[in-house]
């Protein structure tokens, strides 16, 4: 039977676009699916404009890409792309940790230390619904002190466009136990204001964490070609 999904009318493309993007980073919506509008339209119980409207959202965003004769298609990323911004997030975020790691508050660190116990508890019941944006909020509490706005942004959106694909790797590979230990030791690090090693640490934690994932995405991908 199908499901109808009825959302709130008030910022209809937002929390349709949300949606939509909740759905892409959780598998529903694998790469080259073509999102059509009337099918989301009475999916959704809303008219065309506002998923329209959602669709460039997710454009925006890097999650679909507009094609001839296709319309949205969720978007696929080659391995060698997945690689640069995976050296992209080193760079910028060890950066924002270093000028952040000498203004880092004692209660901002225990807000950290929250939202950790929160992912690792995501990690123990398998809800990975909530592992990208638990994971991307566990990382962002430790650069906010560094008052970087835009360099902030930009990793945020880097971020977005990883989330699917560390779900992938998380699943195929079982590696949360690791990521569990390597956040709580890189916590710890900054507990100590320790900012050399905190700074090396997280640099080989995303470099380590993008070459797992790329093993781990070229196998899933040659698997759904044979």
């Amino acid at each position: 039977m199908a499901i109808n999904r009825k959302i709130k009318r008030q910022g209809l493309p937002e929390t349709l676009a949300e949606s939509l993007r909740e759905r892409i980073l959780n598998g529903e919506f694998r790469e080259g699916d073509a999102l059509i509008q009337d099918a989301i339209a009475s999916e959704y119980d809303v008219s065309r404009m506002p998923v329209r409207e959602a669709l460039r959202q997710l454009e925006a965003w890097g999650l679909v890409v507009m094609q001839l004769h296709k319309g949205a298609v969720v978007s696929s990323i080659p391995t060698e792309q997945i690689a640069e911004l995976y050296e992209l997030r080193a760079m910028l975020e060890c950066d924002l940790l270093e000028r952040s790691i000498p203004r880092l508050t004692d209660a901002q660190l225990a807000n950290s230390l929250a939202i950790l116990g929160e992912l690792d508890g995501s990690y123990k019941s398998r809800n990975f619904a909530d592992w990208g944006r638990l994971n991307w909020e566990f990382h962002r509490s430790l650069y906010l002190a560094a008052e970087r706005v835009q360099t902030l942004a930009v990793v945020q959106g880097i971020n977005l466009q990883t989330a699917r694909y560390v779900r992938l790797q998380l699943l195929l590979t079982r590696a949360f136990k690791d990521a569990e230990q390597e956040h709580r030791h890189l916590l710890k690090l900054c507990e100590q204001r320790d900012v050399a090693k905190a700074v090396s640490f997280l640099k080989d934690h995303i470099l380590d964490s993008g070459r797992k994932l790329l093993v781990a995405l070229r196998k899933s991908r040659t698997a759904a070609a044979a």
